[in-house]
């Protein structure tokens, strides 16, 4: 029994010799909705990672040395560029393996912001969207499912020369997606039909790559600095705004309300609602992503059908 048990072993070595590995590849991905992309590429193989915790905003997060520490050792990260996670260059400079910023992609359909009346503010500099100066890249690209597509190819591509055992797997992951997406467009748009002529708003200008996709369209930007607190006539003109609209929607980013949400609507038939476009609690999986996009759209549609 022990020389059978001798040689079975001699023959798992020899096997395990001659039988390449699979690669164990760590995929890092700054935000969810990357990670939620990549999980679809992934799918049956691996579980990528996100850098950012649900409720973090990818402008100005805080990197902790475990974060740094993750930069630097995956395999593979996928961010969205400079104009979004500005936390981030300066800890690349030191990272050796591949970084993609997506946004700059072949390919990649980008917007880019305009100096535009959508933005309620009262002439106070101070009181703008910093992160979205006129001019600057829309970089909220990952609510396009165009975009989505360009990206899931590029992680396909760089997983299947990294772990090239998969790579057809890979492929056919991706393959799927980009299926998939024909069908999650054809459904977001029948979802928002009846609502392509209702205005609402809302108070970061998020949207407008979901909003262009699906022929929808915000009334107006409640664009206040998170540092700075509105002033009184900064209040009075976008109450005066909501009340010109009447029966309206207007829709905060979670995890926290706006103070200033409440101020304004008070006593106007206005209702308060959420839309999370970084779907902070979306599982990764290989669903995710149609999950993140399909939420939107009902939640825009169930707040608007409502009045």
């Amino acid at each position: 029994m022990s020389r059978l048990f001798l040689l079975f072993v001699v023959f798992l070595s020899v096997f395990s010799a001659i039988t390449p590995a699979q690669a164990d590849v760590r995929v890092l991905t700054s935000i969810k909705p990357l990670q939620l992309i990549a999980a679809a590429v992934q799918d049956g193989i691996a579980v990528p990672e996100v850098l950012l915790p649900p409720g973090a905003s990818p402008h100005n997060y805080a990197l902790r040395p475990s974060d740094v520490r993750r930069v630097q050792e995956v395999d593979l990260l996928y961010w969205i560029g400079p104009d979004m996670e500005t936390f981030l260059p300066r800890v690349l400079a030191g990272r050796t393996k591949e970084s993609v910023p997506v946004q700059s992609l072949p390919g990649m359909h980008l917007r880019h912001f305009t100096a535009s009346s959508d933005h309620d503010h009262d002439g106070d500099g101070d009181e703008h969207d910093h992160d979205h100066r006129p001019g600057s890249v829309d970089a909220h690209l990952w609510l396009s499912s165009v975009n989505a597509r360009v990206i899931a190819a590029k992680m396909a591509a760089d997983l299947s020369q990294t772990d090239p055992a998969n790579a057809a797997r890979y492929q056919s992951n991706a393959n799927a997606f980009d299926a998939r997406m024909d069908a999650l467009d054809l459904k977001i748009k029948q979802r928002v039909a009846g609502i392509s002529d209702k205005k609402y708003f809302v108070f970061h200008e998020a949207f407008d790559y979901f909003e262009e996709a699906y022929g929808l369209k915000h009334a107006g930007v409640f664009a206040v600095s998170s540092e700075v607190q509105p002033g009184a006539q900064h209040v009075a003109a976008m109450r005066t705004r909501l009340a010109e609209y009447g029966k309206t929607c207007v829709f905060s980013e979670p995890p926290l309300r706006p103070r200033l949400a409440d101020t304004l609507s008070a006593g106007l038939p206005v209702k308060l609602a959420e839309l999370d476009g970084l779907g902070g609690y979306t599982p990764a999986t290989a669903q995710g992503y149609e999950q993140l996009l399909s939420k939107l759209a009902d939640d825009l549609a169930g707040c608007l059908e409502s009045l």
